[in-house]
């Protein structure tokens, strides 16, 4: 599987002479450039017990039976989600979940993957989204990593919309 990652300025010609010397020191080099994807227990380490916060709410990844739920409320349409989590040594994490508004419910499964080059790690959309910088190796503030956070933001919401909606039927 190959990986691009878009370089801006003089990153390229850095990473281009970091990879052009020859030798047992060019493979070792070009080596430390290869991105490898995260195995599930580093993956489980990153997400698990953690809710990702989103601008319009969030998803809590709850460590014990890899449950998941999540609740959104988008310019006043709420929905909330029930499902599961799962990670595999490929670097991909994904959440399968069904998803339920007033309107009705509907699966759905969310993937993304991540690699790591050095301690860099970076995340993209399955299958095509674009890699960007999920945690750099000195963590950033704007870094998507720090929306994971310990505390649990939608448990309460999804179950109240839960409630909402069943007696709406």
């Amino acid at each position: 599987m190959s990986m691009t990652i878009r370089l801006k300025g003089g990153a390229l010609a850095l990473c281009l002479s970091l990879v052009l010397p020859t030798g047992a020191f060019a493979a070792q080099k070009t080596k430390a450039l290869t991105p490898t994807p995260l195995t599930a227990g580093e993956l489980y380490v990153i997400y698990a017990d953690k809710t990702w916060t989103w601008n319009t709410g969030g998803g809590r990844f709850i460590g014990e039976g890899r449950h998941f739920v999540a609740w959104v409320d988008n310019g006043g349409k709420q929905s909330f989600a029930e499902g599961r989590w799962v990670v595999d040594d490929l670097g991909q994490m994904c959440m399968r979940a069904t998803w339920t508004n007033n309107e009705g419910a509907a699966r759905a499964s969310t993937c993304f993957g991540h690699r790591k080059i050095g301690n860099t790690i970076y995340q993209r959309r399955q299958p095509s989204g674009d890699w960007y910088v999920f945690r750099h190796a000195s963590t950033k503030a704007d870094d998507e990593f720090r929306k994971l956070v310990p505390a649990d933001t939608v448990s309460l919401k999804a179950k109240g919309l839960k409630q909402v909606l069943a007696t709406n039927k």
